[in-house]
């Protein structure tokens, strides 16, 4: 078999002509004005993590529209909605709802003008810069596909409208209130996420390790303050922490195998007031990824072992020593189970063509859909896939060298949004045929 170049296979994914319609597609195509209606509503009307009370409401109102016995505020502001329809397995499909604290650029002309307070307790605009709205309006479009065709699976489809994706948080507190307990426990859990790096309808997967583990982690660095003219009186506690700085680079460089990606990221180096004066403490603040459990483990005691070992060859006494903190929960890493895997792209390539569907590489990125299958890693297998949101013109001229790409979270980013959701309603409902009939 002869090996593409990623850069060719999306080129030949964005030329490759449509295989022919089919029934869902059919059916979609009529539902297709509404659901786009519904995605410019959620696109103007973005509410921030754990905020997402109307959003939460509007796709409650949808679910029970299509007959789901529904519930509501789990996990805070989380929606799960059951059909069963029969014997046979049970298959969840999973959208998140939230948006950022972006200001929105994009000129639309339903563009967010949503104002509100996150965490942090600065005011800020608030905007869909990561394509929730698209992930929300094809998860309905899914739903309502599957509702409308329930001659062709047998089983208990279980929706859920996830909130604070982006703290990381959301999926971790529907399973803490029970998601696996008081409703049907999913065989499969499936979504789908918008790309900012493909042509609009390009389906990418990755294979098992898909998106990394996401650690914050802080490290206080006591030092000695003094005058600044007098460094020999003082423990310079900025010299110390860029010896850490420095130090904690080997750990991926030295101590990871190159096969096993790794990152640690200092993002915030904070010391000192005045130009004159050596002061008594540096805080730093990392991110911290990997894959593995074990790749996690090897970082974060690395991380606790330089600390130490630096501020020992510095001087520092024993009661001095830095303090490092893992900030929890964290985000663990997003695995999509082979099998499933396979079993799904190889009805995406059946259904959209073999050129439109594209293995791409892993991300360092983070996503809390990873929970799913790490509550129950015995039973319950997981995949979440890309859906490319780059307006087919904009990537041409991106590989002209005629302009940049946004990415995600970007205030600018505006993507194909009849394209994803119309690729992921598809993609979600006839996975879920395909696993109900093959189960």
């Amino acid at each position: 078999m002869i090996k593409r170049t990623l850069f060719a296979a999306i080129m030949a994914a964005s030329l490759a002509a449509p295989v022919s319609a089919n029934e869902l597609r059919e059916d979609l195509a009529k539902e297709m004005p509404e659901l786009m209606e519904l995605y410019r509503d959620l696109h103007e009307n973005p509410e921030l993590s754990f905020q997402e009370t109307r959003t939460a409401a509007v796709m409650a109102r949808e679910m029970r529209a299509l007959g789901f016995e529904v519930t509501e505020k789990v996990g805070q502001t989380g929606v799960v909605a059951v059909m069963k329809n029969g014997d046979g397995p049970t298959v969840m499909l999973r959208a998140d709802m939230d948006g950022l604290p972006v200001e929105e650029q994009t000129g639309l002309s339903f563009a967010s003008k949503q104002r509100a307070v996150p965490a942090s307790g600065v005011e800020s605009g608030v905007m869909h810069a990561c394509g929730h709205d698209t992930h929300m309006a094809g998860w309905v479009g899914a739903a309502r596909l599957l509702a409308a065709n329930k001659d062709q699976w047998s089983g208990t489809l279980v929706m859920i409208a996830q909130p604070a994706e982006e703290l990381g948080l959301g999926a971790l507190a529907m399973l803490e209130d029970g998601l696996f307990e008081k409703f049907p426990k999913p065989d499969v859990v499936l979504a789908f996420h918008d790309a900012a790096q493909f042509p609009a309808g390009m389906i990418g997967y990755s294979p098992g390790y898909a998106l990394a583990n996401v650690d914050s982690v802080d490290i206080t660095v006591p030092g000695v303050g003094g005058h600044g003219a007098y460094p020999h009186t003082t423990k310079d506690p900025i010299v110390l922490a860029s010896a850490i700085v420095m130090k904690l680079q080997t750990l991926v460089s030295r101590e990871s195998s190159p096969l096993d990606p790794a990152v640690i990221t200092v993002g915030s180096f904070h010391a000192g007031a005045k130009h004159n004066i050596i002061s008594d403490e540096a805080k730093l603040q990392l991110t911290v990824r990997s894959y593995s459990d074990e790749s996690r483990k090897l970082l974060l005691d690395g991380i606790a072992r330089v600390a130490k070992g630096e501020a020992m060859a510095a001087g520092m006494p024993e009661d001095r020593m830095p303090t490092v903190t893992v900030v929890e929960p964290y985000t663990p890493s997003t695995f999509n189970s082979p099998e499933l895997t396979e079993k799904v792209m190889s009805g995406f390539r059946e259904r959209f063509g073999e050129k439109r569907v594209l293995q791409v590489p892993s991300v360092m990125g983070g996503e809390d859909f990873g929970q799913f299958h790490r509550a129950d890693t015995a039973g319950v297998q997981s995949l979440i896939f890309w859906i490319g949101g780059v307006p087919q013109d904009e990537f041409d001229a991106a590989q002209r060298g005629e302009g940049k790409l946004p990415s995600l979270h970007s205030p600018f980013w505006a993507p194909d949004a009849e394209k994803v959701i119309a690729t992921g309603a598809e993609g979600l409902a006839g996975a879920a045929i395909q696993l109900f009939q093959e189960s």
